[in-house]
């Protein structure tokens, strides 16, 4: 992973909300909806909406159109990736 994808992956992570975000689909181990995120977070919708966007430019989350509504996955590789990336920085 280059240096560029980890400070954007890093910059999704510095707010409180998106690690929070993450810990719910860490929680459920399926995928999310926006709603569901909304009802979780004590965050009005435009609010997770932005946090959700941030997290899928990131590349943690994928965004897949279900009907008039999204539903977001979480990225394991990506977030492994991160990960193996921040390790290897402590060798």
């Amino acid at each position: 992973m280059d240096n560029k994808k980890i400070e954007k992956i890093s910059r999704a992570l510095s707010d409180t909300s998106r690690i929070a975000i993450l810990q719910e689909f860490r929680k459920k181990k399926d995928c999310l909806y926006c709603a569901e995120v909304n009802d979780l977070l004590d965050l009005t919708q435009p609010s997770v909406s932005h946090h959700l966007k941030q997290l899928v430019d990131a590349e943690l989350l994928v965004s897949e159109k279900e009907g008039r509504n999204l539903k977001y996955i979480l990225n394991e590789k990506v977030l492994n990736e991160y990960i193996e990336s921040l390790n290897a920085l402590k060798d």
